[in-house]
């Protein structure tokens, strides 16, 4: 960490506080009700609630092999991305060399430039666990659903319960999914660092920017927002 300029560890730190300070305000603060994530957590309750008063449910079990699927590629996808980075730091000379020829505006020891490194490979290993976890919620939910009481049962304390724990565990999967997710999209931010601190700081913000637009005042959001309250 010696290796980090006052610039760099002003940056880092703006990408932590971003990055910790969004999560916070999506999942736990009061703002949390006007998410787009909280009101598709509204719609998973409802598909529990009519997937009750079905006879058939294969439909539902489709549904959650999909977002298993999804989950698993991403999943995928964080290993590929750990291993790419272990690659990145066995060839950081070449890596440099290559920025050099290339004319790229890259000022960097070789120090700095595996303290980055580790800092990608760090996040991507999160976003694997988050992944990971999602994957065996899912999978979870779908036992629940197998559970299900009869639907001749709709109303009883037995289908109403059911409805809560699948519901639930749903819900939890795809919070899960959803930190993973949002570890990529910050991710991103981390590339520019490679060019400048600067770079990385005005990135990490846009992204913010971006996410909370895209929870809070997006078509989708609108959209979702005004099904719930239907």
């Amino acid at each position: 960490m010696n290796q980090l300029s006052n610039l760099d560890i002003l940056a880092l730190g703006w990408f932590i506080l971003l990055w910790g300070g969004f999560s916070l305000m999506v999942d736990s603060s009061s703002l949390r009700k006007k998410t787009l994530s909280y009101h598709m957590n509204q719609h998973r309750l409802r598909w529990m609630q009519t997937m009750a008063e079905r006879e058939l449910r294969m439909v539902d079990t489709a549904i959650i092999t999909g977002l298993q699927n999804g989950t698993a590629f991403f999943a995928s996808t964080s290993l590929l991305a750990i291993g790419a980075g272990f690659a990145l730091l066995n060839s950081t000379d070449l890596a440099l060399q290559v920025s050099r020829d290339l004319n790229l505006p890259v000022e960097a020891t070789r120090g700095l430039w595996e303290v980055k490194v580790l800092v990608l490979i760090t996040l991507y290993i999160y976003a694997f666990f988050k992944f990971g976890w999602a994957y065996r919620l899912f999978n979870y939910t779908s036992i629940l659903i197998g559970a299900f009481p009869a639907p001749e049962t709709a109303g009883s304390p037995e289908m109403d319960e059911a409805i809560h724990q699948a519901s639930e565990a749903n819900s939890l999967a795809g919070r899960h999914f959803n930190r993973g997710l949002r570890t990529f999209f910050f991710s991103l931010g981390v590339f520019a660092w490679f060019i400048h601190p600067l770079l990385f700081i005005g990135t990490t913000t846009y992204i913010t920017l971006v996410l909370t637009r895209r929870q809070f005042f997006s078509r989708s959001s609108k959209l979702a927002s005004k099904l719930v309250a239907e």
